[in-house]
């Protein structure tokens, strides 16, 4: 069940809505605006790059938005919440919660499909709610299709997720594009916890034509963390399976996100 409450300085005011069926559901009743969405951890009380998370809302109030988020989140301790935190171009503010749905464990052990289509955001660099509705379409098609992600192309280049970021493997090397995309707060998690084990990477976007020459790749984002892709379009990344280096950075990953969760 996910619940939504309406935020001022002082008070969070439970609100509902005709369709509380997910998240971009919710977020769509609303007027356009800015968003951003986040997993918990240690029973609620860290989130990575929340104070990144916060920053995305240009008329926010970190500390009168972690004040309601420790309030608002002690029902879900238990479990671990998924958290989206959204203002509207009037300045309004909402704080949308549900309980965590872990992927199925092979998601991660066998790695997922995906499509490249021809979207782009209007403002890659802003997480708007307008991408929500103008996305829709697409996200209901691949879902019915069993893919798993879409992979936004701009001018033959994969740049990003509908709902995450990029990255791909040729000959040891980490790749992802650092232009025309969001920059994920997972992503530079991701990209500080490869730096660490040693794995140079490069910010270069994968070009269409490169597919057959890809030997991992991946997505992020902050609710799922690394997902390996195994196969692009009709193109099997790789041999078909995840990779080493894909692994190796999935545990440098998670050691990274214990160290590093900062406390609401």
């Amino acid at each position: 069940m996910i619940r939504t409450w309406k935020i001022t300085k002082t008070k969070a005011e439970e609100i509902h809505f005709p369709d509380s069926a997910s998240l971009d559901a919710i977020t769509r009743q609303l007027p356009d605006g800015y968003y951003s969405t986040f997993r918990t951890y240690d029973a609620c009380t860290r989130v990575i790059g929340l104070k990144a998370h916060i920053q995305r809302l240009p008329g926010a109030d970190a500390s009168s938005l972690r004040r309601h988020l420790i309030q608002l989140l002690e029902p879900y301790q238990r479990d671990e919440a998924r958290v989206r935190i959204m203002e509207t171009k009037q300045g309004r503010f909402y704080i949308s919660i549900e309980p965590l749905k872990r992927l199925p464990p092979e998601v991660y052990e066998k790695g997922v499909r995906v499509e490249t289509v021809e979207i782009q955001r209007a403002n890659p660099r802003v997480k708007s709610t307008a991408f929500i509705g103008a996305s829709d379409e697409e996200r209901k098609k691949i879902a019915k299709m069993g893919i798993f992600e879409a992979l936004l192309v701009k001018k033959g280049r994969i740049l990003e997720g509908m709902t995450s970021n990029f990255f791909h493997i040729q000959r040891g090397i980490l790749y992802t594009a650092q232009r025309d995309i969001l920059l994920g707060v997972t992503r530079t998690m991701v990209i500080r916890a490869a730096r660490g084990r040693g794995v140079e990477v490069r910010y270069s976007p994968l070009k269409l034509d490169q597919l057959p020459a890809v030997e991992e790749a991946f997505i992020t984002s902050s609710s799922r963390g690394i997902v390996p892709v195994i196969q692009i379009d009709e193109v099997t990344v790789g041999q078909g399976r995840v990779g080493e280096l894909t692994k190796q950075l999935s545990a440098a990953y998670e050691a990274y996100v214990i160290q590093k969760a900062e406390r609401i």
